[in-house]
């Protein structure tokens, strides 16, 4: 089986590490005429605090929550670590193909005695350095190989860490906004259901109404004070998700603009994300890389019957290394090659091999597991993508029906055709549609990420994309 190169596009396809902060400008009024150098310094520090504590506080956008999440996140500095660790094994498995040198020395007090000589007392020195080279070891060459593809397997562990980043901090903002969204629906709904409470109570007192719309307002009204809580308590808890996410406390948020154009999937066809998600997600590729480790661990495992050769040297220096040789210096240098055959190892290379030849055929299985899943998950975005925009084309048209019956049930209230009912019932109607609307508008966005995602191809500039289409609160355009 060929082997798969580690091409560049491992390298290519890492996302950005680096915080691109937008640039600062500083402002400073143009002296005046005769005016001192102590005078003018005063009024250019006041200037300045007056102008940072009037000025307004900008909102927090996404690409703000993806700088801070990045820096912050856990699973991103794991990875981070991992690659580094990884990379590590190319040197280690290098050093199996260089020279090692090592030396030695010893001293030793000896006494002889002995009945044909006298009693004799001397030290014994020695001293060496050793030398090997390996010429010939198979299993070193491929175990280099294989330390190059795990270290591209941490490539791609660094890539799918910081693709997920990307989609958890868009999922976690959007939640956050949809929870505003919930939050101002309910209080528009009490706002309204308040005025219907205040004209049921004035009708009733007048005889113009039952105090069944009375009722039926408060009922409403009481219902909303409590959805209220419930919508506040699910803010706090997706806004401490973002923040822990980020690092950092986070306060208003930039809003989706109105009217933002909402892209269809491109290409459009569904067997095209499908064809590149098997073939370029994340997943598929550190399965492929793990298959062809596990595949060249059969090799490396059935190398270990080669003979292996290896260049020797050394050189020694010893005194009085023997008693008969007492006073004797002698240098010692010797080199050569050496040779080694394995011939019978109890079956240990068998059955190494057969292991390995096993680990194999799991990660083939593996594979094809992640490539099926990649396929589900890139049909599963694709869809969801296109019914995203389907929905929220259905739900524009419902939010202008729903203002429509809205507007039709005031006037119907007002001439004595409607009840009380009816007015809260079409409030009610629209303050949902718009809330799901908004919603649908974020799970788009989330889709298209997500879909990206399946074929490792979602990098920084895509949520750039998205964070274009955010508008500070303050600056929100008005109907």
């Amino acid at each position: 089986m060929p082997a798969v190169p580690v091409t560049s596009r491992l390298l290519a396809n890492r996302l950005p590490a680096d915080r691109h902060l937008p640039a600062t400008t500083s402002w400073r009024r143009p002296p005046e005429p005769l005016m001192t150098q102590r005078t003018f310094a005063a009024r250019c520090i006041a200037a300045t605090f007056s102008l940072a504590m009037a000025g307004p506080v900008l909102a927090y956008d996404l690409m703000q929550a993806w700088q801070d999440a990045l820096a912050n996140d856990s699973q991103v500095a794991s990875a981070r670590a991992e690659l580094a660790a990884l990379r590590e094994r190319v040197p280690q498995a290098r050093a199996g193909l260089l020279p090692q040198v090592g030396a030695s020395a010893s001293i030793n007090r000896s006494l002889t005695d002995t009945n044909l000589a006298p009693t004799r007392n001397y030290t014994g020195q020695n001293y060496g350095i050793q030398l090997s080279y390996p010429l010939y070891r198979l299993q070193n060459v491929e175990l280099v190989e294989q330390s190059k593809l795990q270290a591209a397997l941490g490539e791609t562990l660094l890539g799918l860490a910081q693709q997920d980043l990307i989609v958890r901090v868009a999922q976690l903002y959007f939640d956050v906004l949809a929870a505003q969204d919930n939050v101002a629906t309910i209080q528009s709904q009490k706002r309204a259901i308040t005025e219907q409470l205040a004209a049921a109570k004035r009708n009733f007192e007048v005889g113009t109404a039952t105090i069944t719309d009375q009722q039926e307002a408060q009922a409403r009204f009481d219902l909303a004070v409590a959805q209220e809580l419930a919508a506040q308590n699910e803010l706090e808890v997706r806004r401490a998700a973002l923040a822990q996410l980020v690092g950092r406390p986070v306060g208003e948020l930039d809003i989706l603009r109105p009217g933002a154009a909402l892209k269809p999937p491109e290409p459009a066809r569904e067997s095209d994300w499908v064809d590149s998600a098997r073939r370029d997600a994340w997943e598929v590729q550190q399965a492929e890389l793990s298959r062809e480790i596990a595949r060249r661990e059969i090799d490396r495992q059935r190398y270990a019957r080669s003979p292996t050769v290896d260049v020797v040297g050394s050189l020694s220096h010893s005194r009085n290394s023997q008693a008969s040789a007492v006073g004797v210096r002698a240098n010692n240098a010797a080199v050569g090659l050496q040779l080694a055959i394995p011939l019978y190892t109890g079956g240990l290379i068998d059955s190494r091999v057969r292991e390995a030849a096993a680990y194999h055929d799991q990660a083939l299985a593996d594979l094809e597991t992640v490539r099926r899943g990649t396929e589900q998950a890139a049909r599963q975005a694709f869809l969801g993508l296109n019914s995203g925009l389907a929905q929220v084309r259905a739900l524009e048209a419902a939010e202008r029906s729903s203002q429509l019956a809205l507007d039709s049930n005031l006037l119907g209230y007002q001439v004595g055709v409607r009840i009380n009912i009816d007015v809260l019932n079409a409030q009610q109607q629209l303050f949902t549609t718009r809330r799901d609307l908004a919603r649908a508008r974020y799970d788009v966005l989330i889709n298209g990420l997500r879909l990206k995602s399946t074929t490792g191809e979602l990098s920084e500039d895509d949520l750039r994309a998205v964070n274009a289409l955010l508008v500070d609160p303050a600056n929100r355009p008005r109907n």
